[in-house]
């Protein structure tokens, strides 16, 4: 992990959009009055004419989307996350995933490192809200490289998709020729003490945890878990057998995200005491990202401090 090369997930899904873009002319973008934000702005420049700016309409958004998807374009929509998944959940529900259209739902600002933004626009429910939807895929990719590769990846899927991705910069963990598969995590290291899932920028602050506690003796796994639906089941039932102890942390609530998911899954195969970090049932507050994460326990200190 490079700690000194810092890139937001949203600026690397604006530049792979743009990639994409001259791999493929089905794709198309529409977003809704945020494209400077959400980077969506970069597939803008280089094609006008299959840009998309609804305007401040987020249900027309995922409408118009729709649409566009049942002629064979491949739509990816932009907007911030309480926006995407609170706002138009209705149409997100209804109109895309419930006809299993094949809409790429790009979500930004998402999670308590909104910061400043303060908590009206600190959607921290919205992973839940999405896996419960049938036929959703639930992505939260960790880093630029494994951004990159999800947004290309996810054309080829046939049917709605909700990406999560983040404001603040992050570390770039990933080397350019990594790879990735959908619906299978990322396990570092090979740990007995305990295994860390994580998922988006909490992946990083879990690497950094990682470090800290192998200089304490404490010799730990950690796992990026970026599907959170299909998740890897496969995964974590090995390292529940394997270490005997799990901790999940992430930038979204502890109820109904990837903490919930994990329970999940090991409530029904292998029972395993799972301790859940993140938002713990309360609103964000406005500050900076890294204080914010240090405030309510999502960061590589939090973590240091279970041991």
């Amino acid at each position: 992990m490079d700690i000194n090369r810092k890139i937001a997930t949203r600026a690397s899904y604006g530049e792979a959009l743009a990639e994409l873009g001259s791999e493929n002319e089905n794709v198309v973008v529409l977003d809704a009055d945020l494209s400077g934000a959400t980077k969506t702005s970069v597939f803008a420049k280089k094609f006008p004419d299959r840009f998309f700016d609804v305007g401040i309409a987020e249900q027309d958004l995922m409408g118009t989307a729709t649409g566009m998807a049942t002629f064979g374009k491949i739509p990816y929509v932009s907007t911030f996350a309480v926006f995407a998944a609170g706002r138009a959940y209705d149409q997100v529900r209804n109109t895309i995933a419930h006809t299993n259209s094949n809409v790429k739902i790009c979500a930004t600002h998402a999670g308590i490192t909104v910061g400043e933004d303060g908590a009206t626009h600190q959607m921290l429910e919205d992973i839940g809200m999405m896996k419960a939807i049938p036929n959703m895929t639930v992505i939260c990719p960790s880093d630029d490289t494994q951004t990159k590769w999800i947004i290309k990846e996810i054309s080829k899927i046939d049917g709605p998709v909700y990406v999560r991705l983040s404001r603040l910069a992050t570390p770039v963990i990933y080397e350019e020729d990594n790879q990735f598969e959908i619906g299978k995590g990322v396990q570092i290291g090979n740990g007995t003490d305990a295994t860390i899932i994580a998922t988006g920028v909490t992946v990083a602050e879990a690497i950094k945890a990682q470090e800290i506690l192998k200089g304490k003796g404490i010799d730990v796994r950690v796992v990026d878990m970026h599907t959170i639906k299909p998740i890897d089941k496969e995964l974590i039932i090995k390292c529940a057998k394997e270490t005997k102890r799990i901790i999940t942390i992430e930038d979204h609530s502890t109820i109904g995200g990837l903490g919930s998911s994990a329970c999940d899954v090991l409530s029904e195969n292998y029972p395993t005491k799972v301790e859940k970090m993140g938002i713990n049932d309360k609103f964000g507050e406005s500050g900076k990202a890294e204080e914010l994460m240090r405030f309510y326990g999502i960061d590589a200190q939090a973590i240091v401090e279970k041991f």
